[in-house]
């Protein structure tokens, strides 16, 4: 009897899993809209999860290496505050850094280009002249052209009307751009005081997500969701702090290189690439088409010649230091390593990349535990 109860409650659970299914497969745009609308609102919790866990990475040194040997009762008390402080600072000291290193000599290139315009326009006007006097067939072709056919009263009319209806667009954008401007802001803070939170309390929150899970699924479901989740979050911490001793490596190659071929710009551009690397495989060029620039209203055939030193040292980087660095790091072979940044970047843009690092890893090595115990210690993948 209580077996065939057992066969019917599953049967209607099965029943109503397939009805809500295919309800969600009918009604497929408003279920998306739903989901749009529900990741709208959460998204700065969302954000502040996703700091919380970024921050907590270098919040566990302080707490445990700096902090760990203070034995005094009122220390115990503040040490988690004071982790979380001096985590906070290393993230906004590291900003402030790349910013005033960077955005100063921007600043000046720009004002440097623009005293450079003026001269390069000069220039050009006295080279067309001469080509036009070596190439007298040009001065022909612009003398026969009709310009007194064209209507400037009909042209400048368009122009005032576009200025017209443009004006109300100007205006409107603007205050979309403004609404976005505050909106993110507040997103923000409140990202931020949520992860403050999240740091304080993750014991406890952790604890009861624990009792949750136990309440809710059986016991096997429950060890093996705990250690998938082990796994995963060791991954993702490995791989936060791989990418970052990465783009350390990356923007000192940089440095060295350019101080060796007395290229301008080294700090600036080290600071900068180191920065922009924290972006799997691709993230350096952003540095590279900065610096590129920096180096071109200076020096021309320099800015040549560092996309050339880019071009190698990139390939070093890419293709023997990421994949061991961070392949090392999160247990995963160079060659899976790169098929997940490509797949990644493709599916999810910069996001992927970030994130599909770690998710291949902790499947790689759940895959690589069960082929390992389904051929019973022959035939292992390492």
């Amino acid at each position: 009897m209580d077996l065939s109860r057992n066969n019917m409650k599953k049967i209607r659970g099965l029943i109503v899993f397939t009805a809500v299914v295919c309800l969600a497969v009918i009604k497929f745009d408003v279920v998306l809209k739903g989901i749009l609308f529900a990741l709208g609102i959460l998204k700065p919790f969302i954000y502040g999860a996703v700091a919380a866990f970024v921050l907590n990475i270098p919040m566990n040194a302080i707490e445990k290496k700096l902090l760990g040997k203070v034995r005094s009762p009122k220390m115990q008390k503040a040490k988690r505050p004071v982790s979380i402080f001096l985590s906070f600072a290393v993230v906004v000291l590291i900003i402030v850094v790349v910013a005033v290193t960077v955005v100063p000599q921007l600043t000046k290139t720009m004002m440097e280009l623009g005293n450079k315009i003026p001269v390069f326009l000069g220039d050009l006007q006295v080279s067309l002249e001469q080509l036009f006097v070596q190439q007298p067939e040009l001065a022909v072709m612009l003398e026969e052209l009709d310009v007194d056919s064209i209507n400037w009263e009909s042209a400048l009319r368009g122009i005032a009307d576009f200025m017209r209806n443009g004006l109300g667009s100007v205006v409107s954008s603007t205050v979309v751009v403004a609404s976005t401007i505050i909106g993110g802001v507040v997103n923000l803070f409140v990202a931020l005081v949520f992860s403050f939170y999240v740091l304080a309390q993750k014991e406890k929150l952790g604890n009861q997500m624990k009792r949750m899970m136990h309440a809710y699924f059986s016991e096997k479901v429950f060890v093996r969701t705990m250690e998938i989740a082990s796994l995963a979050n060791k991954n993702f911490t490995n791989f936060i702090t791989g990418q970052c001793m990465e783009a350390i490596i990356l923007g000192s190659m940089f440095v060295v290189a350019m101080v060796i071929f007395r290229f301008p710009y080294a700090l600036l551009v080290g600071v900068l690439i180191a920065f922009t690397a924290l972006i799997p495989i691709v993230g350096a060029f952003i540095g590279c088409f900065v610096g590129t620039f920096l180096i071109m209203v200076d020096d021309p055939i320099k800015a040549v010649w560092f996309f050339v030193l880019f071009i190698i040292l990139q390939q070093v980087e890419g293709n023997l230091i990421y994949p061991h660095v961070v392949g090392n790091s999160v247990g995963l072979p160079s060659i899976w390593v790169l098929a997940a940044v490509t797949v990644g970047g493709s599916l999810m843009g910069v996001a992927g990349m970030l994130i599909f690092i770690p998710i291949v890893s902790t499947v790689y090595a759940l895959l690589r535990e069960d082929v390992n115990k389904k051929n019973g210690g022959r035939l292992k993948i390492e």
